[in-house]
């Protein structure tokens, strides 16, 4: 596809020659004399690229620089003048210019700069894309930026606009109906409801009147008619959590309910129709399930159309922090407390826990502390166990490996100030230092020893190749 250039300059002339330096590079070229003119195309269809004569008959190029800087339009500028002055150079350069060329030039130079331009155009929508993609820390009620969960946020993306149904699977307090309704609110759906039902929450006889409702009279005190979650997600989306505990004989009627779209109430014998987009979880493995007999074959297939496995905590090292940062700040703000934040120790703590219970145990143990501590920073003590290991007393622990009091011993000023000069070392090195010894303490894992650090990943990644480099 080719890129779009629009020239902005008054003279036909010059116009007419800097089109035919471009002309055999393969660009689609569009010319108008006027800042207005170029503003409503700007408005209408951004260029890739603006090259731009400061000097226009009914403007200042340079009001038309900072419209496109104010209004974060995505192109790239090149501003032309016939006056180099450092100042106008400095001035157009800050407003947000790619490149600044003096009049006159020769084609060559035009042609290099449209180049690098377009290039660096490029890769900036390219950073733009994947920073959308890739460094999403917060997504429809997620928190995490680890990879794992940035795969689980692109799978959501895609499945959403889609009909089909979804089954997703991962251990309890993963986040499973999190995953069902952002599902939900990224569908066409969204307006519509989205009805969740715990399948391992209702008695076995109660399931087909909540799924499917009842009508007047079907069972002993069912005194009035009932509308199930089938009929209040219609046009919606209908969420079957823990679906691996439905009763096999009912799983013979949501098999049919999926494939007709049609159900009758329990008592009624009228057949009613539905539009519902299915999403099913369960925490157990489902196609174990169907090899052990407690989960029908063809209902499976019928369900497991996309899958979504979610991530346990311990998988997601560098989301622990953000999460309980998230929890921290949210509870104390609800609790009237003074938190701000964990110090280091609490940190590594909490980091070094492996969370069987994932985020809705992180979640509870923060609201513990917060509850039940006021502090502006949360100490390890306070941490409640079984994230903090019960373990003997300081002095206790001295004692019994029999550790004996050290006696400090003076050393001479002058000594202590030439021994801190000579222990100063460069920054550059303090930092490498530093790093390595957080990836050592964390026994090589970088994720953690970034987060304890309070720098992402990526960095200590790049760091390090530096270095290696030499």
């Amino acid at each position: 596809m080719k890129k779009r250039v629009l020239l902005v300059e008054d003279s036909q002339s010059l116009a007419a020659v800097y089109q035919s330096y471009l002309d055999e590079k393969g660009l689609f070229i569009a010319h108008v004399e006027t800042g207005k003119e170029a503003m409503i195309r700007i408005l209408q269809s951004p260029p890739d690229l603006l090259i731009l004569d400061l000097k226009l008959p009914d403007m200042n190029g340079m009001d038309v620089l900072r419209h496109i800087k104010e209004n974060g339009v995505p192109t790239q500028v090149i501003v032309i003048t016939a006056h180099g002055s450092v100042d106008i150079a400095v001035d157009a350069m800050q407003n947000g210019a790619f490149d600044f060329l003096v009049k006159p030039f020769d084609g060559k130079r035009l042609v290099v700069t449209v180049q690098n331009a377009l290039e660096h155009g490029a890769l900036t929508k390219e950073v733009a894309s994947y920073r959308d993609t890739f460094a999403r820390n917060h997504y429809e009620g997620f928190i995490g930026e680890s990879l794992p969960m940035q795969s689980v946020y692109r799978i959501i993306d895609s499945a959403a606009p889609s009909n089909a149904t979804v089954f997703i699977t991962g251990e309890s307090g993963t986040g499973k109906e999190v995953c069902a309704d952002a599902i939900h609110r990224r569908s066409s759906r969204s307006k519509k409801a989205f009805v969740p039902l715990n399948c391992g929450a209702i008695p076995r006889d109660l399931m087909e009147s909540e799924i499917f409702g009842h009508a007047k009279g079907a069972f002993t005190g069912a005194q009035s008619s009932r509308d199930g979650a089938a009929t209040l997600a219609d046009g919606g989306t209908l969420f079957l959590d823990e679906i691996c505990e439905m009763d096999l004989d009912l799983q013979t009627k949501l098999l049919r309910f999926i494939q007709t779209g049609t159900f009758q109430k329990v008592g009624a014998s009228k057949l009613e129709h539905v539009d519902v987009r299915f999403i099913c979880a369960t925490n157990r493995d489902p196609w174990v399930e169907v090899q052990e007999g407690r989960f029908r074959e063809d209902l499976y297939y019928r369900l497991h159309v996309i899958p979504i496995e979610l991530p346990p905590l311990r998988a997601r090292e560098t989301d622990i922090k953000l999460i309980m940062d998230h929890f921290l700040r949210t509870y104390s703000r609800e609790e009237g407390k003074l938190f701000t934040e964990f110090s280091v120790k609490a940190t590594e703590m909490m980091m070094d826990y492996d969370w069987p219970g994932n985020v809705r145990q992180l979640q509870n143990i923060v609201r513990n502390i917060v509850v039940l501590n006021n502090a502006p920073v949360v100490d390890e003590s306070i941490i409640p166990p079984p994230v903090r290991p019960v373990s003997p007393s300081p002095s206790r622990a001295q004692a019994k490996a029999g550790a004996v009091p050290v006696t400090p011993v003076e050393v001479p000023r002058a000594e202590m100030l030439s021994s801190a000069v000579d222990a100063i070392k460069p920054l550059w090195l303090i930092e490498k230092e530093t790093i390595e010894k957080a990836i050592a303490l964390c026994d090589g894992n970088i994720p953690k020893a970034a987060a304890l650090l309070e720098v992402s990943a990526s960095t200590i990644y790049r760091k390090r190749e530096k270095w290696l480099d030499g």
